[in-house]
């Protein structure tokens, strides 16, 4: 690469052979679908690229659109033949994780935005089989439009694929199994590096039918979480489990008065939680953490103890505040949420102080106008791109994410460590408290914002580096990572000598053995290019 300037031809590639490599893709999809141009290859780059305007900023050098598996298996062959990399997108929606551009500067993004197609909506199985370019607001509007009484389930922006999400391991907002995009997959359709075609679980049958979607497993080994953060296959389709529609909803919320209260809090929800009597998304906040800094509770952050308990207590109190919140949400017949929530307020109720207190109820299906009046809509199913609204006065941001266990020591512990690296970096903070996405664990979202200023931006990036290697000595790892630090992430994934980066390197050399597919994505490197990391 020179300077800011996308790369002309992949590394190694002789302009000849890419000519000829690009010539032979045009035969394959058409030369609309093809593009090179230098208008048009910016639209491949990361929209919130941290290294935006740098010399390492990512570019691919050209982009190809099939429409079939056939288009797929022919364009994975023709990169064999010149030494091609390709790098696939579903929709390219992948912001605050790398978006579009490639890991390897120089690859050809394979873009599968026009495998657009809604396969199946099966209303009595409960499930949807669909394509990678199909998006959240697609399925939602097919669904709506035909009234059929299923959900699905979207993350914050429901412009991106749900096949990229589900192998991103994203995540929703309405009840498990649902919101675990990956865990309610079932059944999906591979090509792999040599252009070979594979379905997994019951789709390797020649007969599978609605089997395909309705049972995970087959016989023999999973294959399934191999093409999840990987670069083994390119994914061409895959089942998602959606919910039956509720009779209702309804909400309660809790508030517990002291800085120690989220103890009990916490390990109370999680076991509700594990009985299945609680399974909405809840977010753990604090309107102490949360609320402006002023000179005490900076002096209080400054302390090499972070604050003790008591010193926080005493500091809420002149707040005249709670110290935590939470707002629960249950789904189905009214008469057993109903009883959900009292259960659930008999075992809160025992700590001291706490407020438990009764929220709305809806009803379902919910008219347009309820719709467009909803002021959480992914909790319904109801795909928006209302958290764009949050972004103002930003480039963007990255999302450095650990994961945690349901253990309120373990959320102070790491509140205190993250907070300290912030105002070490001195990067404004924007940390998140935790949300049960998944079954046994919290998400703790830390967002840094970037901007146009390039010494701002090497700051967030210092920081986004620092918070990966705190959190993997402290074993609370990061589940995903922007594209331009994934080598960094799985380097912390060190146990025995790096013993599961030697794995997926074995499997890279079994089933992509000229390395062609998404090179480097999560640190996975085909064999000529490991050590080099472009």
């Amino acid at each position: 690469m020179e300077g800011n300037k996308p790369m002309a031809t992949p590394p190694g590639v002789s302009p000849a052979d890419f000519d000829a490599a690009i010539a032979q893709l045009a035969d394959v999809v058409g030369a609309d679908w093809v593009f090179t141009d230098e208008e048009t290859m910016d639209t491949y780059r990361d929209a919130y690229s941290p290294l935006r305007g740098e010399e390492e900023e990512k570019y691919a050098s050209a982009a190809v659109a099939p429409t079939t598996v056939e288009e797929v298996r022919q364009i994975v062959r023709i990169a064999n033949r010149y030494s091609i990399p390709l790098y696939t997108i579903s929709t390219g929606r992948n912001l605050a994780y790398g978006g579009s551009a490639p890991v390897y500067s120089g690859s050809v993004v394979l873009d599968l935005k026009r495998m657009n197609r809604i396969l199946e909506v099966d209303e009595d199985l409960a499930y949807a089989l669909v394509e990678p370019g199909v998006s959240y607001f697609d399925l939602y509007r097919h669904i709506r439009e035909r009234g059929v009484k299923l959900w699905i389930d979207c993350p914050d922006p429901g412009w991106g694929s749900l096949i990229g999400n589900a192998l991103e391991r994203g995540a929703g907002r309405t009840p498990l199994p649902y919101r675990d995009h990956f865990g309610a997959h079932c059944g999906m359709e591979v090509v792999l590096g040599n252009g070979d075609v594979l379905r997994t679980g019951m789709g390797a049958l020649p007969e599978a039918g609605p089997n395909w979607q309705a049972f995970p497993y087959g016989a023999g080994p999973l294959a399934d979480g191999l093409f999840a953060q990987s670069n083994y296959g390119i994914v061409t389709k895959m089942g998602f489990w959606l919910m039956p529609e509720p009779e209702a909803s309804m909400t309660g919320a809790i508030r517990a008065r002291r800085h120690d209260d989220i103890i009990p809090l916490v390990r109370m929800l999680a076991h509700l939680q594990y009985a299945g009597i609680v399974n909405c998304l809840f977010s753990l906040n604090s309107p102490v953490f949360q609320s402006p800094m002023d000179a005490r509770k900076s002096a209080l952050l400054d302390r090499a103890d972070g604050g003790s308990a008591a010193e926080w207590d005493d500091y809420a109190g002149s707040l005249g505040t709670h110290f935590w919140e939470t707002r629960l949400r249950f789904y189905g017949p009214l008469n057993v949420i109903e009883a959900q929530w009292e259960h659930v307020k008999a075992r809160l109720g025992t700590i001291e102080g706490v407020e438990l207190t009764d929220g709305d109820v809806m009803r379902f299906p919910l008219t347009d106008d309820q719709i467009r009046r909803l002021g959480d809509p992914a909790t319904f199913g109801v795909p928006s791109l209302s958290v764009f609204t949050s972004q103002a006065g930003t480039t963007g941001h990255l999302d450095a994410s650990p994961m945690l266990p349901h253990s309120g020591e373990a959320l102070l512990e790491a509140h205190k460590v993250y907070l300290r690296e912030y105002r070490d970096a001195g990067v404004p903070m924007t940390l998140g408290f935790a949300m049960s996405y998944h079954t046994r664990a919290f998400i703790m979202f830390q967002g840094i914002n970037l901007t146009l200023d390039q010494e701002e931006n090497a700051r967030a990036r210092a920081l986004y580096e620092r918070l990966i290697r705190v959190s993997g000595d402290r074993g609370w790892g990061i589940y995903r990572a922007h594209a331009a630090f994934m080598d960094q992430l799985m380097a912390t994934y060190s146990y025995n000598d790096h013993a599961l980066m030697r794995f997926n390197e074995t499997l890279k050399d079994a089933l992509d053995p000229n390395g062609i597919l998404s090179a480097g994505r999560y640190g996975i490197w085909p064999r000529h290019l490991r050590g080099s990391r472009a």
